[in-house]
């Protein structure tokens, strides 16, 4: 699933696809801006790991769990 976080102070957004499951990047953020941690991180489709400060976070958008589908829909 696409996962887009808003960074503030910055013109540009974060934004990769993850492997994670749309509950389990929810509860991450979300504990991590109640307890107070300094920071949150996630790991992309490519073995890449972001951490994003929580002071800094504007928005997250969490994208469907479903694919895309290619081709016509009759």
């Amino acid at each position: 699933m696409e996962i887009r976080i808003g960074i503030a102070n910055t013109a540009r957004e974060l934004s990769f696809e993850s492997a994670q499951s749309a509950d389990a990047v929810s509860s991450a953020v979300t504990t991590a801006l109640e307890s107070g941690q300094s920071a949150v991180s996630f790991a992309d489709v490519k073995g890449n790991t972001y951490i994003v400060p929580t002071a800094g976070i504007a928005f997250v958008e969490v994208g469907t769990e479903e694919s895309r589908r290619v081709g016509f829909v009759a």
